[in-house]
């Protein structure tokens, strides 16, 4: 028996068919595609707008090569082995998220991933009929291979402090370079820095790296040419490194899993040597991976050309001596070890040994890392993460809980499903804390959230037939691994294991790699003749004429889809820098008309309606807001910031009921929200207060019990919340918030319960307003004076740190208590002077304000102004008096309004100086 050539390359079969020139087109224009994808859609996931221009420039050009494919292929196709159904099944993967859209809970996001798979599609069709031309696979796979190559590259060079070259490298064509620089490149987290080069996500990176790992080992054995192995060699170190510096749990998990999984398709001296390349260049990696880690943070710190060049100096020469090695093994133990292991190759059952060991061997080199001393000899970072690795690990303990609340979703959605963005759009409605995920993080359950029962069988049924058929013919494999498809298998086994611990293949770049992967194990996979006659004329032109048909209709469709997205992003730009409400807004209705219903594009235009309207009170404009928001409510009922802009509709239009009824209605599909519960309690308070100074108790009990019933649910969450395990994080911040305690208080003070209310503010408020609780005036005007001073403070101060988050809650804190002032006020003013007892009937000069400076740094402008202007006095020997003056001069020049020449003149009579002043106020920037 003679002996197997290892690494046999398909290219050198002679008697291969010449290959036209329309094909090589076709050929170049994929690889053009694929050199493009990576840097313009790698990061995006279905659901951000950031990216969807180069989204639908994607599926525009892949459309473009299906019809290149259809023009090619239409007099030539036939219907006759089962490797010719699969394309036509293909087709079904699209027509599943379009029969979604009947359904749909978001119509954008649903769109967008039906244009998703509908790319999937087109790239799996075109690279099965590329695919069986030997040498274009060959290309197509060397092509793969560099693309990978220089991301891992692309990712190292922002590590270790080149972010400048590899921005000019990419950026003349890469829309996430801005400054020069690759946005987030290399992230940080609450771990620390980590490195996700084009992904922006560290874990899909990871996925990645794992994918193309193995793929570098493969092609290094295969490979018969001294300078290929060398270059797959030396690559092997900085993809390990990449990984680690991923700082991926889940990929360090899965690695060792898909490992010993693709060792089970090799034979015991193919086994031996990727176990041996392999281990060579881990060993080193773990080696330098402290320096390179240590440079890396140092570096995106302060950058320092000495610490670069000894960043670079262990990553480069680690890898020149892995090359080596490899080289040499290849070259000389290879030969040797192939005849050796000659007669054990040709045994069956011989590949299961290796195997089996390599799993004990994974599960020793784990123990080592986790449970003895050896982890330190990683990074801190590594160590760290590392150490966290088991069941109870919070990152473990929250995906558990994203799958349960996912099969509450799927309960409700079982056959169709919500159509693609579903989890995005419905998780807070069913989540079980107050997590933010807009991922399932386990692809499988959000494709069967999206598309339900009937598009995942049609989904799995695709992936399984493929995997099936392709093993059968694997078991009848030559020894020429070109042929087999297993650089392919490596690629999507990979990434499609991955993503049960993660949502990789939304990443519409990911998808891709997959598809070709499946479209590359459908070449080689076992396809016999059709038992019936399948080529029948009316169905082959049939499914052309589906396929052009479509084709041509999505063109038409992402034609508009691109001119909207234009005009969006011009209206955007145009917001920043003109002052003409025409102008700015003929984009966006321009988007609009081309793509009725875009959240992002009503929402700017819908609030550009009501600025308009509070400065000029047309109420055209008003109408407008209404239809813009309404219109698009239609398809996007879940989205947040359109029922946010129809409250703020209703309280312009006068109509405070209709206002909180947005936020009473929707309560439930935000119930874990603790800013819209809040909102919720302080419009039931405003309602009931108004209701009080009316008279009507009875109205104003019910808006009462339907904040006090908000506020209840509150308590029963937090509550709640204690009983998650200790390891599990929470999510959002979810307690008695200040303003929900001040609010509640309130209307529990008006309901005649003043011990409820203390307890509530003792409940609510924090260590900043404790103090307030010991006060013997509660809800008095002096109280409330300390209380909106200190909040004004308290903002302030989160303001100059850049803490939006505290500057934003405290100073609603404050203006949460000024309008409590002004119910009171209104209130009083209705009541017989006998039954005042002494009430203080108009407001403190210094709580006016403060108040107007609130709401001046919140943006409130015109309200500042009116604020101010109330609390005036005709004293401007008054120090106070004149600040109050000053600070309304100032929110009427910021909002570009009428100079009240009155005030002004009276202010500067009493100070010239006063003048700059203004300037100044009105130049700061809040």
């Amino acid at each position: 028996m003679s002996k197997p050539v290892y690494g046999k390359n398909v290219a050198q079969s002679k008697g291969s068919p010449k290959i036209e020139s329309p094909i090589w087109v076709l050929v170049i224009v994929l690889i053009l595609f694929l050199i493009w994808a990576p840097f313009q859609i790698g990061l995006f996931n279905g659901y951000r707008g950031d990216f969807e221009k180069s989204l639908y420039i994607s599926v525009l050009v892949s459309l473009l090569m299906l019809l290149g494919w259809i023009a090619l292929n239409a007099s030539k196709f036939k219907i006759t082995e089962q490797r010719d159904l699969i394309l036509l099944a293909a087709v079904l993967l699209p027509v599943t998220y379009t029969l979604s859209l009947l359904v749909a809970v978001s119509n954008y996001s649903a769109m967008n991933m039906m244009f998703i798979q509908s790319m999937f599609a087109a790239v799996f069709i075109i690279s099965v009929f590329l695919l069986k031309q030997a040498r274009i696979n060959i290309i197509l796979q060397h092509s793969l291979l560099t693309i990978a190559y220089f991301i891992v590259a692309f990712g190292l060079l922002n590590w270790l402090g080149s972010w400048e070259l590899a921005g000019k490298l990419v950026g003349w064509f890469s829309e996430p370079v801005h400054g020069g620089k690759y946005n987030d490149a290399v992230m940080t987290d609450s771990n620390g820095l980590r490195l996700t080069s084009i992904f922006q996500y560290a874990n899909t990176y990871a996925a990645f790296l794992m994918a193309f790992l193995f793929v570098a080992v493969f092609a290094l054995i295969r490979s018969r040419k001294g300078y290929a192995r060398l270059a797959h060699g030396f690559m092997l170190v900085p993809v390990i490194v990449s990984i680690l510096l991923t700082l991926s749990r889940g990929g360090l998990v899965m690695l060792p899993v898909v490992f010993i999984l693709l060792l089970l398709f090799l034979k015991p001296l193919q086994q031996i040597l990727w176990i041996v390349h392999l281990g060579i260049a881990g060993v080193i990696s773990l080696i330098i991976a402290a320096p390179v880690t240590n440079a890396g943070i140092a570096l995106n710190e302060v950058y320092t050309s000495s610490t670069a060049l000894k960043g670079w100096g262990y990553l480069l020469g680690g890898s020149l001596i892995a090359a080596v090695l490899s080289w040499l093994i290849q070259r000389y133990a290879t030969p040797w070890l192939g005849g050796k292991l000659h007669r054990l190759n040709s045994r069956k059952g011989s590949g299961l040994w290796i195997p089996l060991g390599s799993l004990l061997l994974a599960g020793i080199i784990a123990f080592l890392f986790i449970g003895t001393s050896m982890k330190n000899i990683l990074p801190a970072n590594m160590k760290t993460r590392l150490e966290n690795i088991n069941f109870n690990q919070h990152s473990v303990l929250e995906r558990i809980t994203f799958y349960k609340d996912a099969i509450k979703v799927v309960k409700d959605y079982p056959i169709l499903g919500t159509g693609g963005g579903g989890w995005a759009s419905l998780y807070e409605h069913y989540q079980n804390n107050p997590y933010i995920s807009h991922q399932v993080h386990n692809f499988f359950l959000q494709y069967l959230i999206e598309v339900g029962i009937l598009g995942f069988i049609v989904f799995m049924g695709f992936i399984l037939y493929i995997v099936y058929k392709y093993l059968i013919a694997y078991v009848k494999r030559e020894t020429d691994e070109y042929n087999n498809g297993f650089f392919y298998l490596i690629i999507a086994l990979s990434i499609l294991l991955h993503s049960l611990l993660d949502f990789n293949l939304s990443y519409a770049f990911m998808g891709i790699l997959v598809f070709i992967g499946l479209a590359g194990m459908a070449v080689t996979m076992d396809s016999k003749p059709l038992k019936r006659n399948w080529n029948k004329q009316w169905l082959r032109w049939g499914y052309f004429s589906v396929l052009g048909a479509g084709s041509f209709i999505l063109l038409f469709i992402l034609a508009g889809y691109i001119s909207s997205t234009n005009a969006i992003a011009k209206g955007k730009q145009l917001l920043r820098v003109s002052q003409t409400y025409e102008e700015i807004k003929a984009p966006f209705v321009k988007a609009l008309n081309q793509r009725p219903g875009h959240p992002e594009a009503s929402i700017y235009l819908s609030s550009l309606d009501q600025q308009v309207f509070n400065q000029t009170r047309n109420e055209q404009f008003l109408d407008e807001s209404y239809q813009v928001v309404t219109r698009a409510l239609t398809n996007e009922p879940y989205n947040k910031q359109l029922l946010t802009q129809l409250a703020d509709y209703y309280d312009l239009n006068g109509q405070g009921n209709l206002a909180l009824g947005v936020y009473r209605d929707h309560a439930d599909n935000f119930v874990w929200d603790i800013k819209w519960v809040d909102t919720l309690i302080s419009r039931s308070l405003n309602m009931g207060t108004a209701a009080n100074t009316r008279g009507d108790e009875v109205e104003k009990q019910a808006y009462f019990n339907l904040g006090l019933e908000a506020y209840a649910k509150v308590l029963a969450g937090v509550e709640y919340l204690k009983t998650l395990p200790q390891e599990q994080l929470q999510g959002r911040p979810y307690l008695v918030t200040p303003t929900i305690a001040l609010n509640v208080g309130k209307m529990q003070l008006l309901s005649g319960e003043p011990e409820k209310a203390q307890a509530t503010l003792r409940l609510g408020f924090n260590e900043n307003y404790a103090d307030l609780l010991n006060n013997n005036n509660l809800w008095e005007m002096d109280w409330y004076g300390t209380l909106i001073s200190r909040t004004y403070d308290q903002g302030l101060a989160a303001f100059k740190g850049d803490d939006e988050d505290n500057m934003e809650a405290n100073l609603n804190f404050g203006l949460q208590a000024y309008n409590q002032i002004l119910a009171d006020l209104e209130y009083w003013n209705t009541l017989p002077p006998e039954k005042l007892e002494g009430k203080q009937l108009t407001i403190p000069p210094a709580i006016t304000l403060n108040a107007g400076k609130m709401k001046m740094i919140t943006g409130k402008l015109q309200d500042a102004a009116a604020t101010l202007k109330s609390g005036l006095s005709e004293d401007y020997s008054d120090a106070t008096n004149r600040e109050i003056a000053r600070w309304y001069l100032a929110a009427l020049k910021r909002a570009n309004a009428d100079l009240d020449q009155t005030i002004y003149d009276k202010l500067l009579a009493a100070d010239p100086a006063e003048s700059a002043q203004v300037d100044t106020a009105a130049a700061l920037q809040f």
